[in-house]
């Protein structure tokens, strides 16, 4: 499953983590796979497997 970069901008954001946020905006593809873009995930402190879970917009649960 794909999501779209902006919605895992907003989490950093809503984590308090601006800096981040910013990294994400310029590193990130428009559309993240968790499982493909691990390793840029990874170097956000994002953990792939609790992505979907933790994203706003309540997809909790899917896909995981």
């Amino acid at each position: 499953m794909e999501i779209d970069k902006s919605q895992i901008v907003e989490l950093l954001k809503s984590r308090g983590d601006d800096a981040k946020a910013a990294q994400a905006e310029t590193e990130l593809p428009a559309k993240v796979d968790p499982e493909a873009h691990a390793d840029l995930l990874a170097k956000l402190d994002i953990d792939p497997q609790a992505l979907l879970k933790d994203l706003p917009g309540g997809l909790g649960g899917l896909g995981v």
